[in-house]
């Protein structure tokens, strides 16, 4: 059993209060290693909508999800897939869809400068998160996750535990010419995702035991066709908690992406952590859609949080509202439990808040037009790549650099 306090964590409501705590402790002047200077929000705030209104002229933006990745080089791979389904009920195509954002979504991590996935369908050759999403696609398309050699379009519980960073590697062309980061981990990772699932019938209660149970635990709790999006998060927190490797646990519970921090002071076993979720929020953005083409309206958007990952919090860094009391070399990894990357991970969420409004206000948008969800794609993650790549080209590092196993960033 849980303690309260820290089942209390699992949630965006933890991520935000806490690292907001973070921004406070920061702005009081206590950090040994960053300044905050809000002032710069604005000119943020501009660069962001710029990119925004020169990726979407119409301001018909998209949630930032997986299912952006799978359209890279402009190719609709999952229209292309779905015109397989055919015969196939809703329910059953948001299980599919389920089943594969959070496969990909899992193995979505840096994946490294030197790795690239070459797609024989199209010609095109993709690196980082596009090549990662593209790869695992055509990985689901030819069954690689499935048991059941007659439904190929599935990720089940006896596939994940069977799959080797051999298998893998394969499908995803790694080698020694073309190494991918974490590669070990990232089999290991679903290797976990499939005794988690084996594990709560409760929660992924189809017979095949696929995340895409989900859909089958979820839908009764929507209220008139309406799912809270907290709903879906909480859902994967429960189920998947198992699932990460995370060094830090309490009273032998493991917490998952959380971090340590002196800002955060409460009399109980959840005394200075800092939960973040990044992975889980990212597959929670990733299942709005699956659970959208069930019919369902997912509500409630902006209760999750910013993504506190390296190109919103490069962002910050690199525009100036996140301002290092010392130099940073983006050379130098730093390790993911480390107090200045909890710090800088909290203040990206806290910060984005704020930025929220700012870049709301420049579209002419509020926040039911434009949630988080949608700045985040619009948006931040684009504009601190973009100016990654002028700061530090060619490759366009983030301005710092982490050391983690592939399952946070």
């Amino acid at each position: 059993m849980t303690p309260p306090e820290l089942a209390a964590l699992r949630s965006p409501a933890a991520v935000r209060a806490r690292s907001h705590q973070v921004l406070d402790y920061v702005r009081a002047g206590h950090s040994p290693h960053f300044t905050v200077d809000e002032a710069a929000l604005d000119g943020i705030a501009d660069y962001v909508a710029d990119v925004t209104r020169l990726a979407y002229p119409t301001l018909d933006i998209p949630y930032h999800s997986r299912w952006r990745h799978f359209d890279a080089g402009g190719v609709d791979r999952w229209a292309a897939l779905e015109t397989t389904l055919e015969g196939v009920d809703r329910a059953e195509r948001s299980r599919i869809m389920i089943d594969l954002a959070v496969v990909s979504v899992l193995l979505d991590a840096g994946a490294g400068d030197a790795w690239r996935y070459h797609e024989a369908q199209t010609g095109l050759t993709l690196g980082r998160s596009e090549g990662l999403a593209v790869a695992s696609l055509r990985m689901f398309e030819a069954g690689g996750f499935s048991s059941d050699p007659a439904h190929p379009l599935r990720a089940d519980a006896p596939a994940l535990i069977a799959l080797d960073a051999g298998t893998l590697g394969r499908h995803f062309q790694v080698s020694s010419d073309n190494p991918l980061v974490g590669l070990a981990g990232r089999a290991a990772l679903l290797n976990r995702l499939g005794h988690a699932l084996a594990a709560r019938p409760d929660l992924f209660g189809d017979a095949a035991l696929r995340p895409g149970g989900l859909y089958d635990a979820l839908v009764p709790q929507a209220k008139v066709g309406r799912l809270p999006a907290a709903l879906i998060l909480g859902a994967l927190l429960d189920g998947l908690s198992a699932i990460w490797p995370s060094g830090l646990q309490v009273e032998g519970v493991a917490l998952g992406d959380v971090g340590r921090h002196p800002a955060v002071r409460v009399d109980d076993l959840s005394d200075q952590l800092v939960p973040f979720h990044k992975l889980s929020q990212w597959l929670t953005y990733s299942l709005l859609e699956p659970f959208e083409a069930a019919g369902l309206v997912v509500t409630e958007l902006d209760a999750l949080t910013a993504l506190p990952e390296y190109r919103n919090g490069g962002l910050l860094i690199d525009l100036g509202a996140i301002v290092p009391r010392q130099p940073i070399d983006p050379a130098q990894k730093q390790p993911v439990a480390s107090e200045l990357v909890v710090e800088w991970r909290a203040l990206t969420v806290a910060l984005m808040d704020l930025l929220a409004d700012r870049v709301r206000e420049r579209l002419g948008l509020d926040a039911s037009q434009f949630p988080l969800a949608k700045m985040l794609q619009g948006g931040t993650w684009t504009a601190g790549r973009r100016i990654a790549a002028e700061r530090r080209p060619p490759a366009g590092p983030p301005p710092l650099a982490i050391d983690a196993d592939g399952t946070v960033f």
